[in-house]
């Protein structure tokens, strides 16, 4: 199938109940602008018998042949849909069995024709044979790709809104939770990656919480009936807002959509049409988003700076920050003012190390702050990667003169000739100190000035538990030889979230001040913190965060809560944990988070405790560590 959202237009099926003619019915839906079909695999009359009964005996084929389409069509342009009546976890043994022989014989035809995908309904919590079944075929290295279709909100939540009888009342009352049935079927199924959702929007919206939880899910695509579709002034389909919005939430996910249901409106095309205006609205200017695009929740290991240096592709992403450089220089602005009081200004000099200069944004941060603020200022740029280092002394030459003096050198080597006022560093990473700025800062206070200012003068890590079965996976699926087995479960990610659900309130953790005033020097850290859950989910890792203290109120944020507009250059960091853990409404979470250093390493360990202990993940850096 097309995947669509690469410019941002919408990748739309077509659904058909049943397809007399599917030449037909495929060249219809391309015309109408529909990438995809949604057809039933065997045709809706043809119910077969396979233990006893009629039709056991008929002569001929049990559905269509595969000569009517190119294999191509086949593999881009189809998604076959199981029959409705096969109920393979039904008490009557005999309807169990002829349901288990007619689904194989529909899954096999399936692999046999190279479909992409197979959709079958969950029509309850206790379809447990049934997800057996998909799981072992998965198992087993099917193609397809299995999209589970079932409804947003559950019929009987909606039965009520239309006063069905009693009696249907109290059937489906049973169990209303349509995210239970889901969460039960992939859990039996083990979290397998070929599972994905097909989520239909029902009429009546569910409350946002429980939105969010669904966008922690792996949806395929979202079913929309048109039904739902009202008509405008000018005859068109439209849909009201709260369900444009809550489209436009779910289109930043990169899914498709699939529209079904009796034509309503003179022609498929109108359908399609207003889907994709909507998407196109959707696609958000943000600067995030647009520098992000293709790096949803895409695993990356977090730099090591220390140990290797950066090339200069990663340099050249990180100084296209339009946030991060300029609240430097207004914080290193203010404290030149503090520094120096106006009627000094033409006699004082400021000293400036820049530790970790890179290509020098921090030093044309330092001159435009010195020029703005009309002070004196001489600038050390000390970079210790020599490539670095070979552009930074071609501006000095070109450009910044004797005002600035190059110093190619690891900061913590290096014996500066004169203390520094104020001393600029940005060796922070997604989860504050995890590219080691706390021992970098500590060797590198020693050029500082008794009452000199250290910018950041602070930062703060920050945790929160998350659910998302993409991430589950792919982590799950990055394993190497010669490493520990569990070693990607202990090793945390740098990942631009999108497909995730957050369980609770973001938390802070790890607090470093700079300078560093205590008597002995110790960055070793540990903290227990408590989540409060607040609806039925799954647990499958943690994202961190952090937020620094530039300089007084001057503050750089990527805490969801506090994110500084605009900022890209750093995405959340993410902790795996081994197992997914089920957590119900009303659970206490409590996770223990260490920071534990050694003569050549830094690492994080992690455990939980609450509801249910689970072992401490990356014991001694077993499988993850940063370089001193």
């Amino acid at each position: 199938m097309k995947m669509a959202n690469s410019s941002h237009h919408v990748s739309c099926g077509l659904d058909f109940c049943s397809v007399p003619d599917i030449r037909g019915s495929l060249q219809g839906a391309s015309e109408a602008g529909y990438d995809f079909t949604c057809f039933p695999i065997v045709h809706p009359r043809f119910k077969r018998e396979f233990i006893s009964g009629k039709s056991k005996e008929r002569p001929g084929a049990f559905t269509r042949s595969d000569l009517i389409l190119a294999g191509s069509d086949w593999n881009n342009l189809i998604v076959g849909k199981l029959s409705p009546y096969i109920n393979v976890d039904s008490e009557d043994p005999v309807v169990r069995k002829h349901s288990e022989e007619a689904l194989n014989q529909e899954l096999t035809y399936a692999n046999h024709l190279g479909l992409p995908a197979v959709m079958l309904t969950l029509r309850g919590n206790n379809q447990i044979n049934l997800a057996r079944i998909f799981h072992s075929k998965m198992q087993a290295g099917s193609t397809y790709q299995v999209w589970v279709h079932l409804p947003m909100e559950s019929p009987a939540v909606a039965a009520s809104y239309y006063h069905n009888s009693e009696e249907e009342l109290i059937k489906l009352q049973g169990d209303i939770n349509t995210w239970g049935w889901w969460n039960k079927f992939r859990s039996v199924c083990n979290f397998e990656k070929k599972l994905g959702l097909a989520l239909e929007v029902t009429p009546d919206i569910p409350p946002e919480e429980e939105i969010a939880r669904w966008m922690g899910e792996p949806i395929k695509c979202l079913v929309l009936s048109t039904s739902l579709f009202v008509t405008n002034k000018k005859g068109y389909p439209v849909l009201l807002r709260p369900h444009q919005n809550l489209i436009k939430s779910f289109a930043s996910l990169d899914i498709q959509v699939v529209v079904r249901g009796a034509i309503r409106h003179g022609c498929s095309k109108y359908y399609q049409q207003y889907l994709d205006h909507l998407w196109q609205s959707a696609s958000h200017t943000d600067s995030l988003l647009t520098y992000a695009r293709g790096y949803e929740d895409y695993l990356q290991c977090p730099l090591q700076p220390l140990m290797d240096n950066l090339e200069s592709q990663t340099y050249e992403v990180f100084e296209k920050d339009p946030v991060k450089y300029n609240e430097y220089q207004r914080a290193i602005y203010s404290a030149l003012l503090d520094r120096i009081p106006f009627e000094e200004k033409d006699t004082k000099v400021v000293v400036v190390m820049v530790v970790g200069a890179g290509r020098g944004p921090l030093v044309r941060a330092a001159l435009n702050a010195a020029h703005k603020a009309d002070r004196k200022i001489r600038v050390y740029a000390v970079e210790k990667n020599p490539n670095a280092v070979v552009t930074l002394q071609a501006q000095q030459e070109e450009l910044w003169g004797d005002q600035v003096t190059v110093v190619s050198c690891d900061m913590r080597d290096w014996n500066s000739p004169e203390k520094a006022d104020v001393l600029v560093s940005e060796l922070l990473g997604s989860f504050g100190d995890n590219e080691l700025s706390p021992e970098c800062l500590d060797g590198a206070q020693k050029f500082l000035k008794g009452d000199g200012i250290s910018i950041p003068c602070s930062y703060t890590s920050y945790l929160c538990p998350i659910q998302s079965s993409k991430l589950y996976n792919e982590v799950r699926l990055s394993k190497e030889k010669d490493k520990h087995a569990l070693n990607h479960f202990e090793t945390p990610y740098v990942v631009h979230l999108q497909n995730r659900f957050q369980l609770a309130p973001t938390q802070a953790l790890f607090t470093f001040h700079h300078p560093n005033k205590d008597e002995v020097l110790d960055n070793t850290r540990y903290k227990c913190l408590s989540f409060k859950i607040a609806q039925d989910c799954v647990l499958h890792g943690f994202s961190g965060y952090f937020d620094t203290v530039l300089y007084k109120n001057i503050n750089l944020s990527i805490v969801p809560e506090t994110h500084s507009r605009g900022m890209f250059s750093w995405f959340p960091i993410f902790f795996p944990i081994r197992e997914p853990v089920q957590l119900q409404s009303g659970n206490e979470l409590e996770v223990h988070f260490w920071r534990l250093c050694s003569k050549k390493n830094v690492w994080y360990e992690w455990s939980i405790t609450k509801p249910i202990p689970v072992s401490v993940h990356n014991p001694n850096g077993r499988s993850y560590t940063i370089g001193l």
